[in-house]
């Protein structure tokens, strides 16, 4: 992902309005990201914690979408997989994060969800190189399959957001 600023970013939501983007808080590292190992910019807002932001290049734009959480977490006692990242080896919470649809339709009330790691560390989870083994030759390659997975789900979720 190449570096953005802020206004970039307050400017790309979709699902969100004016005033609500222009509140919104940049995650706290915001100013020492690792632009090259992110496919999306993705935080929790540290007031309003069951409040994220995900922030995407998708077919040539920068798309923002600001999601919510259930109030109290999860609210599971068996762990579920990040439909994003699809990391099997993570421990941290996975919540159905929910976003407004864009447009006309998310002003009437329709939502799209999907269960996404809750501090949206999905960027990091997909390069953990597996251990090299008769059926794991090479750990590179399936991390950049990882990589082209987690954009292609991340790409299919921004679509059913703008309603594709």
């Amino acid at each position: 992902m190449r570096k953005i600023t802020a206004q970039q970013i307050r400017s790309s939501f979709i699902n969100a309005s004016r005033s609500e983007a222009a509140k919104l808080n940049l995650p706290k590292d915001f100013g020492s990201l690792d632009w090259d190992n992110l496919e999306f910019l993705g935080w929790r807002e540290k007031k309003m914690p069951m409040r994220g932001y995900l922030v995407v290049p998708h077919d040539g734009n920068l798309i923002g979408i600001m999601l919510r959480a259930p109030e109290g977490g999860s609210g599971k006692k068996r762990s579920v997989l990040c439909e994003l990242c699809r990391d099997v080896f993570s421990k941290d919470d996975v919540y159905l994060w929910v976003a407004k649809r864009a447009g006309q339709s998310g002003r009437d009330g329709n939502t799209v969800g999907t269960l996404i790691c809750a501090d949206f560390r999905c960027c990091t989870n997909v390069r953990k190189e597996p251990p090299v083994s008769e059926i794991i030759p090479d750990p590179a390659a399936v991390v950049v399959r990882h990589i082209a997975g987690l954009q292609s789900r991340t790409a299919q979720f921004l679509d059913r957001v703008q309603g594709r």
